[in-house]
């Protein structure tokens, strides 16, 4: 099959098994984003010879204010990360192993919660979690990371971009730029981790667009896709639904930044 001239692969389980063969996926962040790229992921590997474990992690809970961005069953109240692992246990009838991390990623807690060869999709709303991520990242041998997120609806913003950005580690070498290098929002953020808020500040979230929200998960998903196959040449989509455009950039990896250790 063609797209533009360009073969695309064709992805079938058997393939996708090994691709996965030895590796934990870890989703951080189970709001607008994070739901449906985790419910995504378990009906994906349902369907897999030899699924990978899959991991949510989230230290907040649901509140009925969510419902209007996110599925969920259970009372307001209760933690994400153990909500959504138990709604997605049933949803693939025990299929996969669905495990709760019910923390919020810190720095005290980053080197347990990820781990080399870890592939990761961060769909957070900070960019100091982001950060974060991406410090701890770049220490490890190997690892992929999948980010993606929204401008959301405020300072005169209609909230309908969005982005993915990818990050991967191979035996200590950079295949794609650290998702900081041409974000300075991420490198230097101004926001705060949920973890350094109080009660109240975490009920302040930046109204977000559903339809929004499912383009950049359904983006993730994509490159996740791209990446199964082994054809994966962009380290970032930009989309806005708006004007029904979606656009990957490819850049080379400065050189230099192939050191393993803290940079």
């Amino acid at each position: 099959m063609k797209a533009s001239g360009r073969a695309i692969p064709i992805l079938n389980p058997a393939r996708a098994s090994r691709r996965l063969r030895g590796r934990d996926v870890k989703v951080i962040g189970l709001g607008g984003i994070g739901v449906p790229v985790a419910q995504g992921l378990a009906q994906f590997f349902y369907r897999l010879p030899a699924p990978p474990r899959l991991f949510l992690i989230d230290g907040d809970a649901f509140e009925e204010a969510n419902r209007d961005r996110v599925v969920f069953y259970s009372e307001p109240g209760h933690n994400k990360a153990k909500v959504k692992a138990q709604e997605l246990t049933l949803l693939c009838g025990g299929g996969v192993s669905i495990l709760p991390v019910p923390r919020f990623v810190t720095p005290r807690n980053a080197s347990r919660l990820i781990a080399g060869g870890d592939i990761l999709f961060l769909c957070v709303d900070n960019h100091a979690t982001r950060k974060l991520v991406a410090g701890r990242c770049r220490r490890l041998p190997s690892v992929t990371l999948f980010s993606g997120g929204n401008d959301g609806v405020e300072n005169g913003r209609p909230g309908t971009y969005g982005n993915v950005q990818i990050y991967e580690r191979v035996r200590g070498r950079d295949r794609f730029n650290p998702i900081t290098r041409f974000h300075p929002e991420i490198a230097k953020p101004a926001d705060h981790r949920p973890d350094e808020l109080g009660c109240a500040a975490l009920l302040q979230s930046v109204p977000q667009l559903l339809f929004t929200n499912l383009a950049v998960a359904a983006a993730m998903l994509g490159a996740f896709h791209n990446w199964l196959c082994g054809n994966l040449p962009y380290e970032e989509v930009c989309l806005d639904i708006a004007l029904a455009r979606m656009n990957p950039i490819t850049r080379a990896v400065a050189a230099g930044r192939n050191r393993g250790g803290r940079r």
